[in-house]
């Protein structure tokens, strides 16, 4: 057989229950439902570090976040991280073995321009500068084909806000399109000789909450599901004065327009990916394509007075996960798989679905044996963690099976418990109900066990020990891969490794 295409649909910020095939009986998606048709849903997909730069690194390596170095998005330098240093990628990978690798929209790498072993990048970095001189290409196309004087964020929505409007300009300039008008660009001129590898990955629906005005207005005439709200999340339903605010109970109305901007960009980016896979029947690619698609992470969107990312809760780091595989591959392949899986586990299972080695680096596994209902050993929970991002209060361990829910709010020396199959939305915290006690010192005791090998200061004589008032943890691996990377550089002068 010949070496099957690969095709990684990302989206930035969406919510595992946000498809038509999750459940959700608002949102249209019908080109994904059809891929989940197709394929096999991961039911119980989690989000390994629930922000964008960490969650993105563990894509591209295959690694645990304390590997990559990556574990929390801002401050410290530790953005600069995604720049390279890393010794095996997904797209280095398939790169020696053969295959002409693309990426298209977001990477989030730093320097920009870093290549972490694709052939070439077309960028949409939305608001990202990590150069003054640089300019996406997305930003440089929008300004050659705008219709008017007006600029491709003036509808003065920011890139992290609750707040929602309909997208100022004609639909043709939407991030949205351009991303898959440049990956239909790319499966028109790749070499015809070598399979591709074409991550095609959305800036949406990451706020702003900017859908179209069809879209947009779509849902906001239809009933849209209403925010979860715990018997623990009083503490955050305080006045949330900013735009950008991370917690904050706003109103019923601002909510709606919030899910409404939020699913109109789903649906749109939907009906998009339609198009590309009619571009991909069209070349005659589609049915040797191996076809994954899923997210970074969630978005809270009022959850318990919460909005964004970087939580160990279910809006948060629960995501989509949907793996469809040319016929070829398919055999026996389970319609859906309800074992715990995570972003570190994609490379392996794109590397063997190719017939390519698994390098020694990666720590996840390959979900090709899940797929085929293979009876295998399978790890029975999935580690999460992220540091401080917005506010200490938000330094978080969370482990999962997909039926229990464990969370470690290491800065306030605070532990949750959640029945996610008789309480999905989280709603009622059973760490202090002393019918769970033995519940809750089990998930403790797994967390122990997996941090003590750190020696990172977070456990003690068995315990877990809080973080409040110590330093911001920066794990060794990090500091690293830093130091090879300046040696790379030094050696051959250039940000692309």
């Amino acid at each position: 057989m010949n070496k099957p295409n690969v095709l990684l649909i990302m989206t930035d910020q969406q919510r595992w229950d946000t498809l038509g095939a999750s459940g959700n009986p608002a949102i249209e998606t019908p080109v994904l439902d059809a891929l989940a048709g197709e394929g096999t849903v991961f039911a119980n997909a989690y989000s390994c570090t629930p922000s964008c730069i960490p969650a993105r690194a563990s894509l591209l390596t295959g690694m645990d976040p304390w590997h990559t170095g990556i574990i929390y998005s801002a401050g410290g330098g530790i953005a600069k991280g995604m720049g390279g240093g890393f010794e095996h990628t997904l797209p280095g990978e398939l790169a020696k073995a053969g295959y002409h690798t693309q990426g298209v929209g977001k990477m989030h790498f730093e320097p920009q321009r870093a290549l972490n072993g694709f052939h070439h990048t077309v960028l949409d970095e939305s608001g990202r500068r990590g150069d003054p001189s640089f300019v996406s290409d997305y930003r440089k196309w929008f300004e050659e084909r705008k219709t008017g004087d007006y600029g491709y964020i003036d509808h003065g929505i920011s890139w992290n806000s609750w707040m929602a409007r309909p997208y100022h300009a004609p639909e043709f300039l939407h991030p949205t399109n351009w991303t898959v008008n440049e990956s239909i660009r790319f499966l028109r001129a790749r070499d015809p000789e070598k399979p591709f590898f074409l991550k095609t990955s959305f800036a949406r629906p990451h706020s702003p909450y900017d859908a179209v005005p069809y879209y947009f207005d779509l849902y906001l005439g239809k009933s849209l599901p209403e925010p979860f709200i715990g018997d623990w999340s009083a503490e955050h339903d305080v006045p949330g004065l900013q735009t950008e605010a991370w917690r904050g109970n706003r109103s019923a109305e601002e909510i709606r327009r919030a899910r409404a901007g939020y699913y109109g960009n789903i649906n749109h980016i939907d009906h998009q990916i339609g198009r590309l896979f009619y571009e991909m029947r069209e070349l005659g690619v589609y049915d040797n394509t191996v076809i994954i698609f899923t997210s970074d992470h969630g978005d809270m969107l009022g959850d318990h007075h919460l909005w964004r990312k970087t939580y160990g809760y279910e809006g948060s780091a629960h995501i989509p996960m949907i793996v469809r595989l040319p016929a070829a591959l398919a055999r026996l392949q389970m319609r859906k798989v309800d074992r715990v899986v995570g972003l570190q586990d994609i490379m392996p299972t794109i590397l063997e679905a190719a017939g390519c080695s698994v390098p020694g680096t990666v720590d996840g596994a390959s979900m090709l044996p899940l797929i085929r209902g293979e009876k295998t050993g399978w790890r029975p929970y999935i580690h999460g963690e992220h540091g401080v991002c917005y506010s200490e209060l938000q330094e978080m361990h969370y482990l999962t099976d997909g039926h229990w829910k464990y969370i470690w709010l290491a800065r306030r020396g605070r532990e949750q418990l959640f029945d996610l199959a008789a309480d999905p939305g989280e709603c009622a915290d059973l760490a202090n109900n002393s019918e769970h006690r033995e519940e809750l010192g089990r998930w403790r005791s797994r967390l122990v066990t997996l941090l003590e090998p750190r020696n990172a200061g977070l456990t003690e004589d068995g315990q877990l020990v809080g973080q409040a008032g110590k330093s911001r943890i920066v794990p060794p691996k990090f500091n690293e891969r830093m130091e090879r990377w300046d040696r790379l550089r030094a050696g051959h002068g250039s940000s692309h490794p």
